[in-house]
């Protein structure tokens, strides 16, 4: 089609003209006539890419001074043989009435047989063109200045600098000689092959070589650009959910079950944020300009779990992220939600090409929340600027990531790369499902609150001897895999229930005197886990909601118990996860925040104690139970207080106690007593309080200090104490002071790159300090030493926050 409007001639003319008739009187730049004439007059200079790329991806095979020259001599004449051609034949359209109903006719025909949106990719790639064709005037005067600075004898003031602030200048020239045509955003930035303008690149967009003398530096260069501060913004509550559900989307199932997810609870929303509000007593909070980009539903990362939704997939993941974005909502602040590639593209401001080039201005957002698919999306389209702009970024990430796997040269070295991790982040930029370990900041999700009318009834209506099993694909009812046993035994004493995903008949897994119910819309299921006594697990899959919103609507929750752990080390599902963490049964949290008599835990294998708990279990009545930090309240109070007070942009200066002085004493004193002092019915240190404490969040004053013994982590230590373990106090303990006030002596005292640093050998009186602040770990444990652990107190409730965090 193409090939045979481009024919020269008044009948190929007319029948480009019918054909394509959108374009009889448009004319704005280069139109379909003059694409036509540069497609075969040129030889193939021009190749356009597929359709959906941005302007800059058609690549330039020849862009030499003379012949781009000559392109755009044939462009402009070509251009005022369009509009000769146009006129006369525009007026076509003032002949009769039977001549035009003719062409009208021909038109439809002749469309019957036009691929769909031939138009409309005719259309792109003329733009495409049209844009090429702006930048090669923009080299070509580039390359005029060149000329006159070689004719001014200038050319001296493109060498290559040797500079010892900037080492790497060189290498990266070499490199963009070799490939600068790799990425056609370099050419947007102005790069044409010569050295002058691979010098301006890498000194004014990249920061590698030094700014060029003979430059204008009115402006500095774009990663130091000045930006006046922003007017702030009052962030106000919102009840109302239907912008949101709006700016969520339509078109995939998982989209459909997050926004029926958030129109069911948007009552709860509403009364938590009037509690928090009131909680607050109305104080200022800044508004955020916030972009949501959920990587893992993009079509570019395959998007598994959309086809899954209806067919008992896991949905974890979405009830997650369908709760962050109605909490960020709520708590006021400015929201995009980026759903594909493009979209994040067009947030950002990336610029036109393939990613390698980084964003020139500021970054339009004061926090991203995105995921592990998300981030290497971002990598791949933001070039080094993500490096720049990475400390306004939060990752969800369902089971976590410890800092010895997060810090890319350490875990190289040592044995921690896995396929994810590695991103040198501070680890609390990671926000996981459940606090699995307070290196992390645990974003958590909402399970449903009942009224106190809601408790009674479903005390008056359940079911003693009824049993849902936690399990919605028929591959977890596998028999092989030991279930026979306990399934029968739990048959004995109570009515089975499943909610087993099928199409046409019953699973062969699920055994016959099950009654499956298949599955089950959300509220359904809901009315099924009110009637039932049990909730059962099959230790897969692990952590999910499930098990909190049985244990919210009055059911007792049965899990086995792991011997050994299930780790990264013995375990698929874990293995290549960037966490060592050990798991004794299907769900720790349930275990250990909540524990009997609504969560009981056993050995799945011993026939006698399960029989045992079966039986306890029909004799033990709960009420429904919630933990507050799964409310909607406890959701936005804690997501509020990090939005607010978790700042990973500004820079920390070297915390050094000798430069402290005592509160009232005359300024620039040195430190004289001492930093940490024992705290009353505890093991525990805590901060003098006659010492200025620097500004830290979480503050000071929940600090608690304590020593692990070996081969036992600071998470563990704190808990056994009744604390959590706080990374962001590791900087303030890391120090002489905290060993003397601990007592611990020292022979030796070195500072090294080491995940369970600080910490001290007792045989050896071996001392050993951070050096890298990235490797503070909570999670960190050896055999060897006793660690230094920052323990801090928590609110009732909200393990995330300390009692005067909020």
């Amino acid at each position: 089609m193409i090939t045979g409007c481009c024919t020269d001639g008044k009948i190929m003319v007319r029948r480009c003209l019918v054909t394509f008739k959108p374009f009889r009187i448009f004319v704005v730049g280069i139109g379909f006539f003059s694409l036509c004439f540069l497609m075969t007059s040129l030889g193939g200079q021009f190749s356009a890419k597929r359709l959906g790329d941005s302007p800059f991806t058609i690549r330039t095979e020849v862009l030499g001074g003379v012949e781009s020259r000559g392109v755009l001599r044939k462009i402009s004449d070509m251009l005022e043989v369009i509009m000769k051609r146009m006129d006369s034949l525009s007026k076509l359209d003032n002949t009769s009435t039977s001549e035009a109903r003719r062409l009208d006719e021909l038109s439809s025909a002749i469309n019957r047989f036009q691929p769909a949106g031939l138009v409309e990719k005719i259309q792109a790639i003329a733009q495409n063109v049209s844009n090429m064709a702006i930048r090669v005037e923009q080299i070509l005067q580039n390359s005029v200045m060149q000329g006159r600075a070689v004719r001014d004898g200038t050319s001296s003031q493109c060498e290559v600098p040797r500079d010892p602030r900037f080492p790497e200048c060189p290498g990266k020239v070499d490199w963009m000689r070799a490939r600068w045509t790799s990425d056609p955003c370099y050419a947007f930035y102005g790069v044409d092959g010569s050295d002058c303008s691979f010098l301006i690149y890498l000194s004014e967009v990249e920061w590698f070589c030094p700014p060029l003398a003979w430059r204008n530096h009115s402006s500095p260069p774009t990663q130091h650009t000045y930006q006046p501060k922003p007017t702030r913004r009052h962030a106000a509550f919102r009840t109302d959910l239907s912008v949101l559900l709006d700016q969520v989307g339509t078109g995939k199932e998982s989209l459909s079950f997050m926004k029926r997810r958030i129109r069911r609870l948007t009552q709860q929303w509403a009364t938590a944020a009037n509690r928090l509000d009131a909680k607050l007593e109305q104080r200022w909070r800044d508004q955020k300009k916030i972009l949501v980009h959920v990587g893992f539903l993009t079509e570019e990362s395959g998007d598994v779990f959309s086809p899954k939704v209806l067919k008992g997939g896991p949905l974890g993941e979405m009830v997650q992220w369908a709760d962050i974005l109605t909490a960020l909502h709520v708590l006021g602040h400015n929201l995009k939600i980026s759903m594909s590639v493009k979209e994040l593209q067009g947030f950002l401001g990336v610029p036109p090409g393939r990613g390698s080039c980084p964003l020139t201005g500021p970054l339009p957002f004061d926090l991203i929340y995105t995921d592990y698919h998300g981030l290497q999306q971002m990598k791949q389209n933001m070039g080094l600027s993500l490096r720049r702009h990475k400390c306004h970024i939060r990752v969800i990430d369902t089971f976590g990531t410890e800092p010895a796997y997060n810090h890319e040269e350490y875990a190289t070295l040592h044995g921690y790369r896995t396929n994810w991790g590695y991103w040198n982040l501070n680890a609390r930029q990671y926000m996981t499902m459940f606090p699995h370990t307070p290196d992390n900041s645990f974003m958590g999700f909402v399970s449903e609150e009942l009224n106190e009318t809601e408790k009674r009834s479903i005390q008056q209506n359940k079911v003693n001897n009824m049993a849902v099993v936690y399990g919605k694909e028929a591959s977890m009812w596998k028999l092989q895999q030991g279930k026979e046993g306990f399934l029968q035994i739990l048959h004995k004493y109570m009515e089975v229930h499943g909610t087993v995903y099928y199409e046409t008949q019953r699973p062969p897994e699920v055994p016959a005197f099950v009654k499956n119910h298949g599955l089950l819309p959300q509220h359904e299921l809901q009315q099924l886990l009110r009637k039932a006594k049990l909730f059962i697990g099959f230790g897969f899959p692990y952590e999910g909601p499930a098990p909190l919103e049985a244990i919210a609507n009055g059911c007792i929750f049965l899990q086995p118990k792991f011997h050994p752990p299930h780790s990264s080390l013995n375990h698929e599902f874990f293995r290549g996860k960037p966490t060592s963490r050990e798991v004794f049964s299907q769900h720790p949290y349930a275990e250990q925040y909540i524990g009997r008599p609504h969560v009981m835990t056993v050995d799945y294998n011993n026939s006698l104690e399960f029989d045992s708990v079966i039986r306890e279990i029909m004799r033990t009545e709960v009420q429904p139970y919630l933990p507050y930090e799964y409310t909607c309240e406890g959701m936005l109070e804690r997501v509020h207080a990090y939005i607010q007070h978790q700042d990973f942009c500004a820079t920390e200066p070297p915390f050094i106690p000798a430069n402290l002085s005592r509160q009232g004493s005359a300024g620039g004193s040195r430190l004289t007593g001492p930093l940490f002092v024992p705290l009353p019915n505890t093991t525990a240190l805590g901060w003098a309080s006659n010492m200025t404490a620097p500004a830290a969040w979480p503050p000071l004053s929940s600090l608690r200090l304590l020593v692990s013994q070996e081969g036992q982590s600071c998470v563990e230590a704190c808990q056994s104490a009744g604390f959590i373990c706080e990374p962001a106090h590791f900087r303030f303990i890391n120090n002489k002071e905290a060993l003397h006030g601990l007592e611990v002596q020292c022979e030796v005292v070195d500072s090294e790159m080491n995940h369970i640093l600080p910490a001290f050998s007792v045989v050896r009186r071996e001392c050993g300090l951070q050096r890298e602040p990235l490797l503070f770990s909570c999670a960190g444990h050896s055999a060897k030493y006793r660690r230094l652990c920052p323990c801090r107190d928590f609110r009732r409730g909200q393990a995330a926050l300390c009692r005067d965090c909020l």
